[in-house]
C-alpha cells in the first residue's frame, strides 16, 4: 500500500508560479512511476507530467517549458513547479503512483489539490 498526500495548491494570478508537492508513504520502494494529473470542471482527468524510477520524464504538450516535475533525493516527495500559469491551468491536481505488486500494476491516487489561476 502507498499513501499519497498533495499540498501547495491555491490561487495565483496569470503569469504567476506555484509549486505542488506529493508526499508518499508506505511501500514506496515498490513505486515504478509517479505522475501528476489534473482535472478541470466538467473535463476528464488528464496526465500533466510523469517520472519513472529511472528518472525518465514526460510532459503533456500544454505544459512543456512551463512545468517541471522532480523527485527529492529521498524519493518520498515529488514536486511540480508550475511557472507562467494560465487560466487554462485551473484544475484539481492529483498525484498518482504506480507500483508493481505480485506482478501486477497497482495505481494509487492522492486526494487532490485545487489550483486556480485568475486575475
Amino acid at each position: 500500500q502507498v499513501q499519497l498526500v498533495e499540498s501547495g495548491g491555491g490561487w495565483v494570478q496569470p503569469g504567476g508560479s506555484l509549486t505542488l508537492s506529493c508526499a508518499a508513504s508506505g511501500s514506496t520502494v515498490n513505486i515504478n512511476t509517479r505522475a501528476w494529473y489534473r482535472q478541470a470542471p466538467g473535463q476528464a482527468r488528464d496526465l500533466v507530467a510523469s517520472i519513472n524510477r529511472f528518472g525518465d520524464i514526460t510532459y503533456t504538450d500544454p505544459v512543456k517549458g512551463r512545468f517541471t516535475i522532480s523527485l527529492d533525493n529521498d524519493k518520498e516527495t515529488m514536486s511540480l513547479l508550475m511557472k507562467s500559469l494560465k487560466p487554462d491551468d485551473t484544475a484539481d491536481y492529483y498525484c498518482q503512483a504506480t507500483t508493481i505488486e505480485n506482478f501486477k500494476y497497482v495505481t494509487y491516487w492522492g486526494q487532490g489539490t485545487q489550483v486556480t489561476v485568475s486575475s
